[in-house]
C-alpha cells in the first residue's frame, strides 16, 4: 500500500471508501503467505506432537480476520449481547449439525421446526433444540460442556437469553469466537405502526409463547450462520473473522468489503471521519493494510478544518498551551517563590547574615545530640 504523502488536518470533502482492488490485492497475498507457511512447517516437522491440541484447526479452517482500528471508541461499555452482519459468502456454509438454543419451553420451539411452512433442507441440519433450562441441567460439568460442542457445527440462540449463556457453557465455548452462540430473534414481531413496531401497552398479557412463524425462524437461522459476529467492547481495535484459509481470494475480499461497509454504517460512530485503518491477518501473519486514514488526530479536541484559524494555529505552533490544573499549580508556586525572592532582596543584608548563622549553629547542635545518642546505643 502507498505511503501517505501529505498530511490534512481533515477534508470536508466524503472520506473514500475501501478500494476493491486494494482489498483483492491484499487478499491474495495473504492467503499466499499462509499456504507458504502453512507448508514450510509441515515440511519442518519430523515428530508427532503428542502434546499438540486435537481440536487444532486444519489449514484449511485457520480464520481469516478484518481489523478496523478507530480514532474514538466505537462503544463506552462491553456488550454481552453481539452483532451480526450478513456477508456475500456464508462462514458455515458446510454447518450439517446446527444446535438451536431457545427460551423455555423448548417444545414449542421444536414443534416451529417440525412445521410444514418450515423449510425441509434446513430441518435436516437442525438436529438439536434445548432451552435454557434444560440446558444448565444437562451440561454442567465440563466435559458434557465438550461433548455438545464437538457434536454441533454451529449454535445459534435466543436474543432474549444470548447474555446468560456465557455463565451456563463457560470457557468450552467463549475462549474462542469459532462457535460462540449466533443471536437470533425468535419472538413475536409486533406489526408496525407509521413505519415503527408498536410497543406493548401495560398490563398487556403476552400469548402462552411469544415466538415467530416457522418461515421467520428459519429465515433467522439462515442468516445468522453464515453471518459475521460482531463483539463491541470499550477499545478503538475491532477483529472480526470474515474468511478461512481455503477460501478463494475474491470471496475473502468479497466479504472484507461488504463487512467493513456494515460496520461502518451501523456501529462506528462518526461514520468514516471517526475510521483509522482497515487491516487483513490470519492468526501468525502480519496485518496487510487495505484502507488507511489520510487524516490525523488532534489531541486535546475534534479534529479541525483545514485553513480554520486552529489550524493555523496549529501549525505555525503559535496556538497557546493547554494549561491545565498541573500546569496552573507549578505556575503558582513559580508565583511564589517569585515573591519569596522580591521579599528576601528587600531585606537588611544584615537580617540575612544573622537568621544564616542561627540556622548553621542549630544544624550543628542538632547534629552533636544525634551523636551522642549513636554513641551511647553503641555502648550499651
Amino acid at each position: 500500500m502507498a505511503p501517505t504523502k501529505t498530511v490534512t488536518l481533515r477534508s470536508e470533502t466524503a472520506v473514500s471508501l475501501v478500494d476493491p482492488d486494494q482489498t483483492l490485492k491484499a487478499s491474495r497475498a495473504l492467503l499466499s503467505h499462509m499456504q507458504k507457511a502453512s507448508q514450510e512447517k509441515a515440511a519442518n516437522e519430523t515428530k508427532k506432537d503428542l502434546l499438540a491440541d486435537p481440536d487444532a484447526e486444519v489449514f484449511e479452517t485457520i480464520p481469516i480476520w478484518c481489523t478496523v482500528t478507530t480514532k474514538r471508541h466505537i462503544t463506552d461499555s462491553r456488550s454481552l449481547k453481539p452483532s451480526k452482519i450478513v456477508l456475500p459468502h456464508s462462514l458455515n456454509a458446510d454447518a450439517e449439525n446446527i444446535c438451536v438454543i431457545t427460551a423455555e419451553p423448548q417444545r414449542h420451539y421444536k414443534n416451529l421446526v417440525a412445521a410444514d411452512d418450515f423449510p425441509q433442507e434446513l430441518r435436516k441440519k437442525i438436529t438439536r433444540v434445548i432451552d435454557i433450562g434444560k440446558l444448565k441441567a444437562k451440561h454442567k460439568s465440563y466435559e458434557q460442556q465438550r461433548a455438545l460442542y464437538a457434536a454441533h457445527d454451529a449454535f445459534v440462540a435466543d436474543s432474549r437469553i444470548i447474555s446468560r449463556l456465557p455463565a451456563v457453557l463457560g470457557k468450552t465455548f467463549y475462549k474462542t469466537t469459532a462457535k460462540r452462540p449466533i443471536s437470533i430473534e425468535i419472538q413475536a414481531r409486533k406489526a408496525k405502526v407509521d413505519g415503527k413496531r408498536a410497543k406493548r401497552a401495560k398490563g398487556e398479557k403476552d400469548d402462552e409463547v411469544n415466538a415467530c412463524t416457522p418461515a421467520q425462524l428459519a429465515r433467522e437461522i439462515e442468516r445468522a450462520v453464515g453471518a459475521a459476529i460482531v463483539n463491541l467492547a470499550p477499545t478503538t481495535n475491532t477483529a472480526v473473522r470474515i474468511g478461512y484459509a481455503g477460501w478463494a481470494a475474491e470471496q475473502v475480499a468479497a466479504n472484507a468489503d461488504a463487512f467493513v461497509k456494515a460496520l461502518v454504517e451501523r456501529h462506528i460512530p462518526g461514520k468514516w471521519k471517526n475510521m483509522k485503518s482497515v487491516y487483513l491477518k490470519g492468526p501468525e501473519t502480519v496485518a496487510l493494510p487495505i484502507w488507511q486514514t489520510d487524516e490525523l488526530w488532534v489531541e486535546g479536541k475534534d479534529i479541525v478544518a483545514d485553513g480554520s484559524e486552529e489550524a493555523q494555529a496549529l501549525l505555525s505552533g503559535s496556538e497557546k498551551a493547554n494549561v491545565g490544573k498541573k500546569r496552573k499549580s507549578l505556575d503558582g508556586a513559580a508565583e511564589k517563590d517569585a515573591k519569596k525572592v522580591k521579599k528576601s532582596s528587600s531585606a537588611k543584608p544584615e537580617d540575612d547574615d544573622a537568621k544564616l548563622d542561627k540556622e548553621i549553629a542549630d544544624r550543628k547542635a542538632a547534629l552533636k545530640k544525634q551523636k551522642k545518642a549513636a554513641k551511647k546505643a553503641l555502648e550499651v
